[in-house]
């Protein structure tokens, strides 16, 4: 790659390290914050739920605000607005101006990622260069939120507000750079096509409405959560019949016909549900029952940040000689093997009993992730690359959304004591919820193992020419 390749892949990997690492040092630092600012348990969980409504709600419109309104306008505009409401988040004296503060953080990275992620595709012709760039940036995002886990901890011991400043200084570094390296492009050609305000609308109540359904699930009544989803579900039902009368759509249902896009992005849902729940719960394993200190924890999960290194080395040769579809189906089986081997987690375990399982995660994370991105991405026109950007991460949030609630549900249910040996039944009967995810997300993706229709001829050995034939002689 040229130096001007490496210098936007290195404006666009700092956006997506920024996400990463924004995320995991709130989750470190949330007593810390609850402590001081006298949060209630409600208060304290719309902390995180803000920022998941705002990301995962908004991350289809902002894909196709980067197709309809510029990439790079898009990336710039949306990482301003993430530094300021994240300086917001660092001043806050109540719990209420930290809730909005994430959500507008969140909806500012939910139009900054698809937008950063299309520069990528549209930037890097599709083939060996674009592969190699995606798993870069793919590997950057993990070591983001792995790094995260252990400077959140730092910082959090000095004073919790240090983990809403030192994204701004880091979003500031990124922005200067995007201003000077991010090439700029002409505005895109709209004629005939217009704003489908009401597509807009209807399907982003709707995933806002089924994100809250799902991440809520565990914390409220049967009754609250099944209305939630219905009316996301009768949201989503108009925005279907919007969009096949709509001129101008904002998601062109003809997308889903492309199969690897599916596949990928239920492949996708999937795995963030296996791969959240399952460090959700190994969290709460070695605070909770074996008392580990937080920066205790971070260091134990960091190893699952190897794909960091291994995404942008292994990765590539591996899907050059085998092929993205077996890439992605080995890195899933692995998860599933991750899990399987923490499922007789004992009161007792010493942390090389679950090295194994933790190694094992981050190579499945370098296999998948990457590749995923690839595959979801692959043969799309480029005036639609930031909307399956948009499809894509809008999957990941889902699913890690509904990944946190199904083990919060199983755990809370198969937890009938206080006693040690009835919370790590729970946390075993819940560790079942991440590898029926990873499973399922193999078989999904073993329909893209087998060769599209008519190329099996194209293996056969041609039929030898007749003795009496020109070919012959």
């Amino acid at each position: 790659m040229s130096t001007r390749d490496w210098g936007v892949l290195f404006v666009l990997c700092g956006a997506i390290f920024l996400e990463g690492i924004d995320v995991a040092m709130l989750n470190v630092a949330l007593p810390a914050i609850r402590s001081e600012l006298g949060l209630t348990t409600g208060e304290l969980q719309w902390v995180m739920s803000a920022y998941v409504l705002g990301y995962g709600g908004f991350m289809l419109l902002g894909g196709r605000a980067a197709d309809l309104f510029g990439r790079r306008r898009m990336f710039v505009f949306w990482l301003t607005v993430f530094l300021l409401f994240s300086g917001l988040g660092g001043f806050a004296t109540d719990g209420w101006t930290l809730i909005v503060a994430r959500f507008v953080t969140g909806v500012a990275a939910a139009f900054m990622t698809p937008a950063g992620l299309s520069i990528i595709t549209t930037s890097f012709e599709e083939g060996p260069r674009r592969d190699k760039a995606l798993l870069v940036y793919s590997g950057t995002a993990a070591g983001g939120f792995s790094i995260g886990l252990v400077v959140g901890g730092l910082l959090t011991a000095v004073d919790w507000r240090w983990v809403f400043f030192a994204p701004v200084v880091l979003s500031f570094l990124i922005l200067t750079a995007a201003l000077a390296l991010l090439p700029r492009s002409p505005r895109p050609d709209r004629t005939g096509e217009s704003v489908d305000l009401a597509g807009s609308v209807s399907v982003t109540a709707a995933i806002v409405l089924l994100v809250l359904g799902v991440e809520r699930a565990s914390h409220t009544g049967i009754g609250w959560t099944l209305g939630t989803l219905a009316a996301g579900l009768v949201l989503l039902a108009v925005f279907v019949a919007v969009e096949r009368r709509s001129a101008s759509p904002l998601v062109r249902l003809g997308i889903f016909r492309v199969g690897a896009l599916v596949r990928a992005n239920l492949s996708a849902s999937l795995f963030a549900a296996g791969f959240f729940g399952f460090q959700f719960l190994v969290v709460l394993y070695l605070q909770e029952l074996r008392g580990w200190s937080t920066l205790q924890t971070s260091f134990a999960m960091i190893v699952i940040g190897i794909d960091a290194v291994l995404s942008p080395t292994l990765t590539p040769k591996l899907v050059a000689r085998f092929g993205n579809a077996r890439v992605i189906f080995g890195g899933l089986l692995l998860a599933a093997l991750a899990y399987a081997l923490f499922l007789p987690v004992g009161a007792d375990w010493t942390y090389p009993m679950m090295f194994p399982s933790l190694i094992i995660l981050g190579l499945a994370f370098a296999l998948a992730y990457g590749p995923l991105t690839i595959a979801a991405t692959d043969g799309i026109e480029e005036r639609e690359q930031g909307l399956a950007g948009g499809l894509l991460y809008t999957s990941f949030q889902f699913g890690a959304a509904l990944g946190l609630s199904a083990v919060t549900a199983v755990n809370v249910a198969a937890t009938d004591a206080d006693s040690s040996a009835a919370v790590l039944e729970g946390y075993r009967a819940a560790l079942v919820v991440p590898l029926a995810a990873a499973l399922l997300a193999a078989l999904v993706s073993a329909f893209g193992l087998r060769p599209p229709k008519g190329t099996a001829v194209a293996y056969e050995e041609a039929p030898a020419p007749r003795p009496d034939t020109p070919a012959a002689r």
